[in-house]
């Protein structure tokens, strides 16, 4: 059942300050970190109470999912900027260059020249993101770190207008580590943004300088399984 606008207005205000606490204890500003709302799986109905209490950053995990569902709400309401948070196909990557604002997932190198070559032909620029797979795990995506610098270095080529870096840590294991890990990478390698944290973590990912964390359950609740 959807829920109602006042509590995901308390759930989204909830969010915020503990976003805004973190930074602030990191010295830094409320409005240096971006809530991405994850609403993978979430029937529009249910994402309506969210636009209404002024949240306008959204993520989705397929191409197809995003397509079928935000065109309507995007016509209702204004601002509204949409992220690619899940993997994406090479097959797909004009369908989502024309679709998101941002693709938080670009981690090889069959994915950079089809991004390339889309955003070559069009008119639209969303910023990339380089996921990194930052606990060298083989069932999760990402670039490994030692190949970060070449892929930059290609992606650059392809004309891709990489903004930051993106990981998600190992489950059930301390994140800080890692994302301070990222954060070094990110300035090593000359990037200043930071796609970080989710539901259980984004706290910590902001005092350790996250520009985006992505945070679903905490907004919506569990999803059910798939």
């Amino acid at each position: 059942m959807p829920d109602t606008a006042s509590h995901a207005a308390e759930r989204l205000a909830a969010i915020r300050e503990t976003v805004a606490r973190a930074a602030a204890l990191a010295g830094r500003p409320a409005d240096a970190v971006t809530l991405i709302a994850i609403s993978k799986t979430i029937p529009a109905e249910a994402i309506v109470p969210l636009l209404d209490a002024g949240q306008r950053v959204f993520g989705e995990n397929r191409v197809q999912e995003a397509q079928a569902k935000w065109p309507d709400l995007r016509a209702r309401y204004d601002g509204v900027a949409l992220h690619l948070v899940g993997q994406l196909q090479s097959n797909k990557a004009a369908d989502a260059v024309a679709t998101f604002d941002a693709i938080h997932a670009v981690d090889r190198s069959s994915l950079v020249q089809a991004l390339g070559k889309a955003i070559a032909a069009g008119d639209r620029r969303p910023d990339c993101f380089l996921q990194v797979n930052i606990g060298a795990e083989p069932q999760k995506g990402g670039c490994a770190i030692a190949d970060l610098p070449a892929l930059l270095a290609e992606a650059r080529d392809a004309g891709l207008p990489v903004v930051g870096l993106m990981a998600v840590p190992p489950a059930d294991t301390e994140a800080a580590p890692y994302f301070a890990l990222l954060a070094k990478l990110a300035r090593d390698n000359g990037l200043g943004q930071l796609s970080m944290g989710m539901s259980g973590d984004y706290e910590t990912a902001a005092m350790l300088g996250a520009t985006h964390v992505r945070v679903g359950t905490a907004l919506f609740g569990s999803r059910p399984p798939l």
